[in-house]
């Protein structure tokens, strides 16, 4: 359970080169571009909306700065990991390193609830924001083929669907953009930057034209009188934070690309920490502008806030437009999604924990195309059954245990190895790495209950699946076993 992978190992398997391996083809720009990819979508266009309504009020922006806080400190820790080592996998490697093969397997397994639901989550909204646009051109599609069967909608005219039976625009965008990275990465990576260019500026345009109309009267209160646990108040700050905190997650994708960049020790740093200034600070002023536009209450079940605010600006020939930049703009966000959650499989598959059929490398594309065929399928259930809002708790609880470890892993390496080399250093050890988990463990004590039900039936799913058969195929513990008996 605790037999570790040596840096050397790792290092040594990151530069192997050929058939059955990735290709070497994203430079610091395609970082950066992946990480705001990522970053720039359902946290910001959809989620702002609901914590500002149900949890934090106006004061959604420091919910904003308080989660930015917490993934500055994640960050750091793994902007110094990924220039170490440079390998695809993201913090399960890093965990195979400090803690041991049954720390890494877990800290995998809690990377599907944070790409594979993430993915979902977004595609749920992507689906949202195309029903509105269909629905001002006067298209209308079967209400049971659009909503999940658990889900209350409601469209821009008033209209409201209580609950369907499938929402297949969001089945539809999964498997369009799974085929897409099979198609190669670079040519995901080409995508990805035109979609990003877009979706900036979308949101320079919201902020811009947007200031002009602020109504400064909806910013009173700016924090709301507390009426329970996370409704308002300062609880409802932290609340609001750590649903917000799925808009952060992104960054930390970039790391699972390491393997696919050109120059990883400097690249992974300017990507990692380059995308998350760039995006919390469009973040800050994206909220700031939203509650101005339009009072926090209107936002209550609302999964398109930004197409509501922006409706007040008197700038209705530019609705259209808007929305249609928003999806392109969820469109790259679903795609790293999907193409992180690959890359972590493909590792584990590699070190014997998942079966072979998930490392398979396509002869002509260089990816890991049957990972992609599975997690379309996988994604696409979830996209098609569970309402939004579930899956976005699922997804940020998932998020902040994978930074927890990371930062412990920090604490540990820098113990274990102290004169292993290290392109990026993170500043202030122990401080950072300690404040790290402080904050991430303060804003998942502060999710709802049923998302640590989740968590721990998801996780004890995980552990059965291991011992099962990740424990008895790991490549590293039967390389370990053969080396102590040659040693008797």
């Amino acid at each position: 359970m605790f037999h570790k992978k040596s840096i050397e190992q790792l290092l040594f398997e990151a530069g192997q080169s050929g058939e059955g391996n990735l290709k070497r083809s994203l430079s610091s720009w395609n970082l950066v571009a992946l990480g705001i990819g990522a970053i720039i979508g359902a946290g910001l266009f959809s989620l702002t909306g609901i914590a500002a309504a149900e949890n934090a009020g106006p004061a959604v922006t420091i919910s904003f700065v308080l989660a930015a806080v917490a993934c500055a400190f994640a960050g750091l820790c793994y902007a110094e990991f990924a220039s170490m080592i440079p390998v695809a996998g993201s913090a399960y490697t890093y965990s195979y390193a400090t803690m041991g093969e049954f720390m890494a397997w877990i800290i995998g397994w809690d990377l599907v609830l944070e790409y594979a639901l993430g993915a979902a989550t977004v595609s749920v909204s992507w689906s949202r924001y195309l029903l509105e646009l269909l629905h001002k051109y006067n298209i209308h599609l079967p209400h049971e083929l659009i909503v999940s069967p658990w889900e209350t909608v409601k469209l821009g005219d008033g209209t409201i669907i209580d609950g369907g039976v499938i929402n297949l625009p969001a089945i539809f965008i999964v498997s369009l953009l799974s085929l897409v990275l099979i198609r190669g990465t670079k040519e995901s990576a080409t995508m990805n930057n035109l979609l990003v260019i877009l979706k900036v500026a979308v949101v320079l345009i919201f902020i811009a034209l947007g200031w002009g109309h602020i109504n400064e009267a909806n910013y009173t209160p700016y924090i709301p009188e507390n009426v329970g646990p996370g409704q308002f108040g300062w609880s409802g700050i932290s609340r609001g934070a750590a649903v917000v905190f799925f808009a952060f997650i992104g960054f930390d994708a970039v790391s699972t690309a390491a393997q696919e960049a050109k120059n990883p020790q400097k690249g992974m740093p300017i990507g990692i920490l380059g995308s998350l200034i760039v995006c919390t600070i469009l973040y800050v002023l994206f909220a700031h502008v939203m509650t101005g536009l339009v009072n926090y209450k209107d936002f209550a079940g609302d999964a398109k806030p930004a197409a509501t605010a922006f409706a007040v600006t008197g700038y209705g020939f530019l609705q259209d437009a808007l929305i249609i930049a928003i999806l392109a703009g969820y469109t790259s966000v679903i795609l790293v999604m999907l193409m992180g959650q690959s890359r972590v499989f493909y590792t584990m598959s590699k070190d014997g924990l998942l079966p072979k059929f998930f490392s398979k490398v396509h002869p002509k594309f260089s990816t890991p195309f049957k990972t992609n065929l599975f997690f379309m399928v996988f994604v696409s259930l979830f996209a098609g059954f569970v309402p939004v809002s579930d899956l976005g708790h699922m997804v940020s609880i998932g998020t902040l245990l994978a930074f927890v470890l990371v930062c412990i892993g920090v604490l540990v390496m820098r113990k274990s190895l102290p004169d292993a080399v290290r392109p990026f250093r993170t500043p202030l050890v122990p401080f950072v790495p300690i404040m790290g988990i402080v904050v991430c463990v303060y804003l998942m004590a502060s999710l709802p209950g049923e998302s640590w039900i989740r968590l721990v039936i998801w996780m004890a799913l995980g552990v059965a699946i291991y011992f099962g058969y990740g424990r008895r195929h790991s490549k590293v513990r039967s390389l370990n076993e053969a080396e102590k008996l040659a040693e008797k």
